[in-house]
């Protein structure tokens, strides 16, 4: 069996000093960018990988990055972020990295276990999930100067000009508003939202992209209202139905209140009124509903880059510039 390359091999592949491969490793910011760019392709080229347990007592960082993991909720939700999780935890592991996963109910249960976790040395970063407005997760972590990113923006008028924190997201807008096009397209001008209660910022985010496209389109729509649960979409549905018998189609907020929206239209003797969801899971696929799919890998390739640039292979705090400090991931329609 060939003997794994060593950081010497690197280092002379490089024409570098071993220090110089070291600090590409663990501090990449302090080389200059030609000299990490060719280091970093002879580590490619010879398939190098740094011993991590070496790297952690040496950086007496964890080389670990914390996520909570939802409780099981059952219903066809959490599809996205369990793929999320799994591809964060590969692509980590493709950079040295390790990923932990903790429980936690309430918010603040999720900084009590944070807490622990920092305090204890075992994890270096944290990645969060579902922010909404206020979210105290979030100022915590600030306070106290802890690398994160979210999965979720801050929901504030600063997003983008000048961010709160770190954090990548799927563009939500952007996939409703691909969604009503293709109805407008291929139905007709009377497209219905049917969406959560508002003050949510995903669910306000995905209905402006549909309230978007049929201005742009001159067209005229109502807007539904429901919690995201089938029963809860098909009541919604189906009163929208019996009062509307012209409609000529549904975009919904998720796959939850697409499924009910498609069972009414069947129950009022319409199945194919084009329905489209949001999230694109084997529920919707089983039913063949059109959905927008979120490339969850995409966000957690995002997600990296920010706490970690584009090849670096550790955590450490740092404030990019204002439109270096989010990601913005373009989700696609799926058809059907």
């Amino acid at each position: 069996m060939a003997k794994p390359p060593t950081v010497e091999d690197v280092a002379t592949a490089a024409g570098v000093s071993r220090q110089t491969v070291s600090n590409v490793i663990n501090t990449p910011e302090v080389v200059r960018a030609e000299t990490r760019d060719r280091v970093m392709r002879v580590i490619e080229e010879l398939g190098y990988r740094p011993h991590a347990a070496a790297r952690r007592l040496r950086t007496r960082r964890s080389s670990t990055i914390g996520i909570h993991l939802d409780p099981y909720a059952g219903g066809i939700s959490g599809v996205v972020l369990d793929r999320f999780v799994h591809a964060l935890t590969e692509q980590a592991s493709e950079r040295g990295m390790r990923i932990q996963l903790y429980a936690a109910r309430t918010p603040d249960d999720e900084i009590a276990r944070m807490q622990e976790l920092i305090t204890g040395g075992e994890i270096d970063a944290v990645v969060i999930t579902g922010t909404f407005h206020g979210d105290p997760r979030t100022r915590w972590l600030l306070q106290r100067g802890i690398p994160f990113v979210s999965f979720g923006r801050p929901w504030g008028a600063d997003d983008v000009a000048d961010p709160a924190h770190l954090w990548v997201d799927v563009d939500g807008a952007a996939g409703t508003a691909a969604a009503t096009r293709h109805l407008l397209q291929t139905a007709g001008p009377r497209i219905a939202f049917l969406g959560w209660p508002r003050g949510s910022g995903t669910g306000d985010d995905r209905e402006r992209g549909w309230s978007d496209a049929m201005a742009a389109a001159g067209a005229s729509g109502v807007r539904l209202t429901s919690e995201d649960g089938v029963a809860q979409a098909r009541a919604a549905a189906a009163d929208a139905l019996a009062s509307d018998s012209e409609l000529d189609g549904i975009v919904c907020v998720s796959d939850s209140l697409a499924i009910g929206a498609h069972l009414a239209a069947v129950a009022a003797g319409r199945p194919d009124l084009p329905v489209t969801g949001f999230d694109n899971t084997n529920a919707a696929e089983a039913l063949d509903i059109s959905s927008v799919e979120q490339l969850p890998e995409q966000v957690a390739a995002g997600a990296l880059e920010l706490l970690m640039g584009s090849t670096g292979s550790v955590v450490a705090p740092r404030r990019t510039a204002a439109g270096e400090a989010h990601v913005l991931v373009e989700p696609r329609l799926i058809v059907r």
